[in-house]
Parts: C-alpha cells; structure tokens; sequence
C-alpha cells in the first residue's frame, strides 16, 4: 500500500491573494505608525485633484485598526470566501470585492467628510450576504438570503441608531446590499444560462 503525501493546495486565489495584501497593510501600518494607513490604506475626504485620493477609493479595504480587527474580519473571509470563490470562480469574487470597496469607498468620501474608514468589514458583509444566494433556484429568492439580510442589516441599522463606537453600520450595510445584488445578479445569469 502506497503512503500518501500531505500536500497543502492554493485552492483559492483572490481570497489568498486578498488576506495577505491586508496582513502586509497591517504590518506596514505598524511599522510606519500608521502612516501607510493614513496614506494608502483608508478612505476619508481629500482633493479629487490628489491621484492617491482614487487609490484609497479601494485601498481602504486593506487597512486595519490593529491586530483584532484585522482578525475579526480574515477569519469570517478566510471561511466563507473559498466556497464562494469555487462556486462563482476568482474573477467573479474579485469583482464583487472591487465593487464593494468602490462603493463603500465613494460613500464615505462623500457622505462622512471628518470620517476616516478603514477595514475589510464591507466586503465580509458582501461575501456573507452573497453567501446567502449559493442555493437559489430559478423563479425564488431563499429563505436563507431574507433571514441572513433581516439579521445582519438590521442590527447594523439597529447599532447606527442606537449604539455609539468607531464602527461603520453604513459600510456593513452597503457591503451586505453589494453581495446581496450581485449574488442575485450572478446566480439570475447562471440560471438564465443553463435554461433552455
């Protein structure tokens, strides 16, 4: 009988790809005092005429607080994002990532001038809601995706009332519409491709 060899697979790019470009933001923010995050890393109201303005649009995405915030996001997207990257495939997933921090990006530029916003949090909502879509079935929306966006989106709105901290309930909630229309969007196109 042959030994089989432990072999450890890159079984999910983008996702990969995505939590060691925000390790290597954490670290960088650390070692430069937060400069880098100030700089690259997060988004706040800058001059349209400033080039670095467009990068942090996206960029944000990347930055963290600290140590527990980047944990707190990385390991909901370590967990969900390699299940959603096998079934919708790593360009499909990056657009969805790419959509929700354009969108979370030019939100807060535009709706929060005093407010620097910096996190992964929009597009862990993205991929949770999207999640939501893996099981539909052509001619309904799952129970599932009504129950997840009920649960989450209510009580980010229930938090943006009623509890004051440092976090961002309208990035959760655009990032959780952002997965929650593309994963309708993705999953319609599947559908409508293998109809006949």
């Amino acid at each position: 009988m042959r030994e089989r060899k432990f072999k450890i697979s890159f079984n999910s790019p983008v996702i990969l790809g995505f939590s060691v470009i925000c390790f290597a933001a954490l670290l960088l923010g650390m070692i430069t005092r937060g400069w880098t995050n100030t700089m690259f890393f997060s988004v706040y109201r800058s001059s349209l005429l400033n080039p670095l303005t467009y990068v942090r649009f996206v960029g944000h995405i990347f930055g963290h607080a600290g140590w527990e915030h980047f944990i707190g996001n990385i390991m909901l997207i370590l967990v969900v994002g390699p299940l959603l990257e096998e079934k919708y495939g790593s360009s499909n997933l990056l657009f969805v990532i790419l959509a929700t921090a354009l969108v979370t990006g030019i939100a807060n530029f535009a709706l929060f001038p005093g407010v620097r916003l910096l996190g992964a949090s929009g597009v862990v909502f993205a991929l949770i809601l999207l999640s939501s879509f893996t099981g539909i079935k052509e001619g309904g929306i799952p129970l599932t995706f009504i129950m997840v966006a009920v649960l989450y989106i209510g009580e980010q709105v229930y938090q943006g009332i009623f509890v004051n901290d440092n976090v961002s309930n309208l990035t959760h909630i655009l990032g959780g519409l952002v997965g929650a229309a593309l994963g309708y969007a993705l999953n319609r196109n599947k559908i409508n491709r293998y109809s006949y």
